[in-house]
Parts: structure tokens; sequence; C-alpha cells
């Protein structure tokens, strides 16, 4: 075993007790960020919890500086909060949307996402446009410059590295396609945080969500989001404003705050936040780059052991692939695949076509199992699920 998958085994506790490879639903915490939310609980327990927020303030500062750190950014664009979906929905949350202006986006967009711009045609008359897709896979950018070209186009929406595929969307070239037809871009980054290097200025977006339980390694109930100066300058802000993202100066009247922090809420958990924060600087000691190489070539070995194995059928589609393998598994069930596997110590996941309907309708497919890989998994780990999955498929259960 090379030294660095050594110390970072020997950093995660996890991995003595189970095969993980469910990343991209939430993967094992290295000891040093268990250890930043343990100890700020016990300080609570010891001394109250507003009385441990303030002796922890500093720490929390420095949580807004390494979050920065992972996106090219500063510390002022940075607003901590509950998850991806709620900093996704703040962002939606700035635009007041009219009947018939257009939201631009693409057929892999993560299912919440998805359902909030249904939501917004039914309430708010809102156009839901989605690209279409490359014949290799993932959105065409051609495609989004023409959608774009519609004189009530508002936003641009795109999620990465959709939840149920290895599929990486083009989400530069898509930059590029706002930038030129000056439409804000909204990035749903759940799944590459942690996976793949960000730039926010070379992404040109105007908003970038993203959570600390994935390849982040960090805590579930916390995440963040990106907000790109120009945003603050245009004045925008959040319908539903918190006592965190503004003063509340006369009575009929309040002053946001001068950054990214208008779009927080009041209350969040202290713990939670260290924990990100210790996340993050343990994502930077690692090296994005380098844990995100490794965990790909881990996946890519999984597909192409599982595309040799009769009744298994790999269902990634796309130019560039992530660390997320799905695959369609004869006479099984995604979700009982997962209970089996789970039984003899691996973990998995499993996507149900009401997760991805338009990308498993056109796969043909009703489930399948999700297998993500990280940085810390070894190539006998990777041997020891594909010779369990060989397994289930000399011993089908019904669908």
């Amino acid at each position: 075993m090379d030294e660095p998958v050594f110390q970072w085994r020997e950093d995660t506790p996890g991995v003595a007790g189970r095969v993980h490879l469910n990343n991209a639903g939430a993967s094992l915490m290295p000891k040093s960020v268990l250890s930043a939310i343990t100890g700020h609980l016990q300080r609570e327990s010891l001394i109250g919890g507003y009385e441990a927020e303030a002796e922890a303030a500093e720490s929390v500062r420095n949580v807004y500086a390494a979050v920065a750190g992972l996106l090219g950014s500063t510390p002022a664009n940075v607003a901590i909060v509950e998850n991806a979906t709620v900093a996704f929905y703040q962002a939606l949350a700035c635009f007041d949307f009219q009947p018939g202006d257009v939201i631009v986006t693409t057929r892999n967009d993560y299912i919440s996402n998805q359902l909030a711009y249904l939501s917004l045609a039914r309430r708010r008359g809102v156009v839901v446009q989605r690209a279409a897709d490359l014949a290799a896979g993932g959105a065409d950018p051609d495609s989004v410059r023409e959608l774009l070209r519609h004189p009530r186009a508002r936003l641009l929406a795109v999620t990465w590295i959709p939840t149920n595929s290895g599929l990486i969307q083009p989400v530069e070239a898509l930059g590029e396609a706002a930038a030129a037809a000056g439409v804000p871009y909204l990035i749903d980054a759940c799944q590459a945080v942690g996976l793949l290097p960000i730039d926010v200025a070379r992404l040109r977006c105007d908003f970038l969500a993203a959570t600390a339980r994935k390849y982040l390694r960090g805590p579930r109930g916390i995440g963040f989001l990106f907000v790109a100066d120009r945003v603050i300058e245009r004045g925008q802000y959040p319908l539903y404003i918190d006592m965190r993202g503004a003063t509340w100066s006369t009575q009929d009247s309040f002053d946001l705050a001068p950054d990214a922090r208008r779009f927080e809420n009041w209350e969040f958990s202290v713990a939670l936040v260290l924990g990100l924060g210790e996340a993050a600087r343990y994502a930077g000691q690692v090296g994005v780059l380098h844990g995100g190489i490794r965990a790909r070539e881990l996946a890519a070995k999984i597909r192409l052991k599982l595309s040799d194995l009769p009744g298994f059928r790999v269902l990634d589609h796309g130019a560039e692939l992530g660390a997320i393998v799905t695959v369609e598994i004869r006479g099984w069930h995604a979700a009982d695949a997962v209970k089996e596997l789970r039984a003899r110590g691996i973990n998995t996941s499993a996507a149900v076509r009401d997760d991805a309907v338009i990308d498993m309708d056109q796969k043909r497919a009703t489930s399948a199992l999700r297998i993500s890989p990280h940085y810390y998994n070894t190539d006998a780990e990777i041997d020891v699920a594909c010779d369990a999955l060989r397994g289930l498929e000399r011993s089908p259960r019904s669908r």
C-alpha cells in the first residue's frame, strides 16, 4: 500500500470495519474532523451553547477562509448554510421571477433542483428549458447557448456531477456561454467539491452550492454557498432574509449584510461548522487534484470489471466521468442489492427512477446500484466489492 493511502486510512477509523463505497452519499470522516465536532460539543455541554460559540469565534472565522481556499475565493464570498439544497434555494430566492421568465438547465440536474424549477413553473409561470445532450452524454454547450439567447432567459442552473451517474458536465464551457449572454449562472457542486479542483473565476459562476458530507469528507447537516462579488454589488438577497443577513434599522427598513453572509441564517450548529472547516483543511493537505484523480481511477477500475460481467449493465455516459459508478444488475432491485452488500460489510447506495426521471427513462432503467469510491479506498477493497457483486448475479432476486 502506498504511504499516502496508508496515512489516509490511519486517519479514517471507519475503514477498519467495512468497505465504504458510498462516498457520493457521505464519506467517512477523518479523525481530525470528528475531533473538531465532538470537541466543540463537549464545550457546549460544559459552558453552554452560545458561550461556547463566543469562545470559538476565531475558529469559526477561520472556517470561511478554509472554504474559500477550496474555491479560489475570499471569505467574504462564502455563506455557510445547512446543506447544499438550502444553498441552492437561497440562490434561487434572489430572483424575482415573473411569468414567462426562462430558467435554462440540463436533463441531468439533481432531483431537488428539478422540483424547484417545476414549482416555480407552477406557481410563478416560469418556463423551464432543458438543453439537449451530446451524443456521448452531458449537456451540449451549443444547445445552452441557443437557449440563453431567449430574451427572457434569467438564469442558467447546472448540476456539475449528477447524483445518479458518473457524468461530469462541461461547466466551464457553460459558464462561458452564460457570460457571453449576460445571464447569471448557478452551479450545484455537491458531488464535485473535494473531488475536483474548483476555481470560481474560471467557472464564471454567480453562485456555487455545495455540501460538506460527500467527497469533502465533512459532517452531514452543513453546506455552503459561494456568492460572486457582482451578486453583492447588484444588491441581490434571498426573499426571506434572516437576522444574520440584515439588520432591522428602522421600523420599515433594513440594511443588508455587506457580504455573502446575507444568505445565512442565524441559527446553525457551530460544531458542524468547525467540522466543515477541518474537512476543508484536510482536503487541502491531501490535495484535491491528487485525491480526486485516485478516486476517479478506482471508479474506472470498477466500471471495467463490471462491464465484463454477464448480467451487469454500466449506465455511466459522458466524455468525462467522475467517481460515481452506476450499474444495473439483472434480477435485482438496487435497494435490495444495497442491503445484501451492507450485510457483507460493503457500503453502497441505490439510485431509482424517481431520482432522475429523464436520465433513467432514457437508459430504460428503474434502479441502479451506485458505487462511489474515494482516495482512501484500496484496490483490494475494489476487488472484494466486485467479487461480492459477482455473487449477487449468481443469485438474482426478483425486482
